[in-house]
């Protein structure tokens, strides 16, 4: 009885944190524009269960609404996040950003390990913390969280076995550390500009567009293809009895086929159903945010820090060495830690003209993430 209470307490803070995220998102008025361009909306999506837990004092990380979004929740996100991404549009945005944005994530997803190499050279305590002890793991739900989003933070979680204790303390730091760097990447693509003049850059950039279907059928048509269709998969897929990561490739592979092959296919319809289970997954997993649960070495904290500055150095090095608009790098990094919400947010404090251009970055990296997570996995174990 009390399990089937806090499975309803949960469901309705989820709910109302959901439909709060997407209400003040869309609100226009001055003061609280203010509080949104150094706060973003989707950031409340962990924080409000996280004040309501805090404040009332009830526990509700171990609740079945966890365990019904690793079984159906993400696996839907993970198809409606691969078939919004369309290949034409990559084309279009130009190899130049791209690059940029891939060195990101290149860097998200091997530079841990090699800081772990490192630092173990200069202390050898420092490698029985990482290796030994097992705190690798933690640093690989943060490679996912950063890239792919909370989708791929779970996921990988999952594939690298990290421990609930060590997991829930990573998702305060790395919830605190995003928070802060949205807010330098919103104060910094607001001087790109500075820069591409000091370094001679043109800040010219091309047009993209989020593809529209323009073909006789009607839109209810169109609609109803697309969203029988997901429906469809995912209950097939129910009766398949597949791990968790046969599950997260299946997927991924059938949502890139659909997003590319099939004619009738409504862009725009899964990538707003991909931002609303996005905002459901971070509100479900705000329900273990719990900022007590900050208890981490100290040198796995500055690793951290030092890990997301080198990302941000390296993506400022390519933009400059390809002399493309410094504004990317602002871009790029949103659209690798922040994702679809926050890396148009940002861009709009530039230029609202790239937004689509953000977006599509954005679907990149949560289409990307789970795999730089499973290439860190690989070089942990490898090392």
């Amino acid at each position: 009885m009390i399990s089937t209470n806090l499975f309803w307490i949960a469901t309705i803070v989820v709910l109302v944190t959901v439909l709060f995220v997407l209400w003040v998102g869309k609100i226009k008025n001055r003061w609280i524009t203010l509080i949104l361009d150094w706060f973003p909306a989707i950031l409340f999506a962990y924080v409000l269960p996280a004040t309501f837990t805090h404040i009332s004092g009830i526990d509700l990380s171990k609740v079945a609404l966890h365990d019904l979004s690793k079984s159906w929740v993400i696996p839907f996100t993970i198809l409606t996040v691969m078939s919004a991404l369309s290949i034409k549009q990559l084309k279009i945005v130009g190899v130049k950003p791209i690059v940029v944005f891939g060195v990101g994530s290149l860097v998200i997803a091997t530079l841990p390990v090699l800081l772990v190499i490192l630092f173990g050279v200069f202390n050898e305590s420092n490698t029985v913390l990482f290796i030994t002890e097992g705190y690798w793991k933690g640093l690989v739900p943060i490679v996912g969280g950063w890239i792919g989003g909370s989708t791929s933070q779970l996921v990988l979680k999952e594939l690298a076995e990290t421990p609930e204790a060590l997991f829930l303390s990573i998702l305060v730091l790395d919830n605190i550390l995003v928070n802060i760097w949205t807010i330098l990447m919103f104060q910094f693509i607001k001087r790109s500009n500075r820069l591409n003049k000091l370094w001679g850059i043109d800040p010219n950039f091309p047009i993209v567009e989020i593809p529209q279907y323009s073909g006789n059928n009607s839109p209810w048509t169109v609609n109803t293809l697309t969203i029988g269709t997901i429906l469809s998969i995912m209950f097939m897929t129910s009766f398949l009895s597949l791990s968790f990561l046969a599950s997260v490739v299946v997927l991924s592979i059938v949502g890139l086929i659909l997003g590319n092959v099939m004619p009738i296919w409504n862009h725009n319809l899964v990538l707003k159903m991909a931002g609303f289970c996005i905002v459901l997954i971070m509100a479900i997993l705000g329900l273990k945010l719990n900022f007590d649960n900050l208890s981490l070495p100290a040198v796995l904290v500055f690793l951290v820090v030092l890990w997301l500055v080198f990302h941000f150095l390296a993506m400022l090095f390519t933009a400059r060495l390809l002399k493309t608009n410094i504004a990317w790098v602002a871009i790029g990094s949103m659209a690798n830690l922040g994702g679809i919400s926050t890396a148009p947010a940002v861009t709009s404090a530039y230029k609202k003209e790239l937004m689509p251009h953000a977006i599509v970055l954005a679907i990149l990296s949560m289409v990307t993430g789970t795999g730089w997570g499973m290439l860190t996995i690989f070089l942990f174990q490898l090392f």
